[in-house]
């Protein structure tokens, strides 16, 4: 089994249609292989890949490497992945599962000067977003990590959103009449999108004209 790295934290109609989303994307992923999955959504939200067949580990290595894997324990100087779950003056707090959070102070963040709340809203990082740190005394934000929140702030601005699939944000998008003002619309997660602006679009416009049809929170990159 595999732990993926990305949660499904909505519900109703919404949680059926992500999980959809997900049962296409993981078969694109590993359709081609001799295996038989099944997905299922654990009491944390973390999504679950049960994986059987010939070509079993390859599978998970190809899930691991698409959507990175939550896994129970850590060694100091390996690098992990976890979502963002809260937030407060010390620092960023990651869910790595099972109630299990890891602490990353704003020491370690390396993103900049600023409060976590003001480099949350300066690198437009909604909750739940999944960031890769690397575990110890105390962890810090893993380079790779750093590296995209940084390239977020360069082009043309962003505008990211979560509880909504790459797909429901791309109709969103459209529905509000600015699909020529993004270049595409990146997956971070399965409910974890990033809205690449095209030049001369206003990211805070297009959060405004798109906001009143997603139920979720949309954040600005402005560069």
């Amino acid at each position: 089994m595999v732990v993926l790295a990305t949660k499904c934290y909505i519900g109703g109609d919404a949680r059926g249609r992500a999980l959809d989303s997900l049962e296409s994307m993981v078969q694109n992923d590993i359709g081609d292989l001799d295996v038989e999955y099944d997905i299922g959504v654990r009491d944390d939200d973390f999504i679950s890949v049960t994986v059987t067949g010939e070509d079993a580990n390859v599978a998970r290595n190809v899930l691991r490497g698409e959507w990175g894997e939550v896994v129970p324990q850590h060694r100091d100087g390996e690098t992990y992945v976890g979502t963002l779950d809260a937030w407060d003056d010390d620092g960023f707090y990651l869910d790595v599962g099972h109630g299990n959070r890891v602490f990353v102070p704003t020491e370690e963040l390396g993103l900049g000067q600023g409060s976590p709340t003001q480099i949350r809203e300066r690198f437009g990082i909604v909750q739940h977003t999944p960031l890769k740190f690397v575990a110890g005394d105390p962890a810090r934000l893993a380079d790779e990590t750093r590296d995209m929140l940084y390239d977020w702030t360069r082009g043309e601005g962003r505008v990211n959103v979560n509880s909504a699939t790459r797909g429901e944000v791309r109709a969103t998008v459209n529905r509000a009449g600015h699909a020529h003002d993004i270049v595409t619309v990146e997956r971070i997660g399965l409910l974890e999108q990033s809205i690449m602006c095209r030049e001369g679009t206003d990211p805070p416009g297009l959060l405004s004209s798109i906001g009143e049809y997603l139920p979720a929170e949309i954040r600005c990159v402005i560069t």
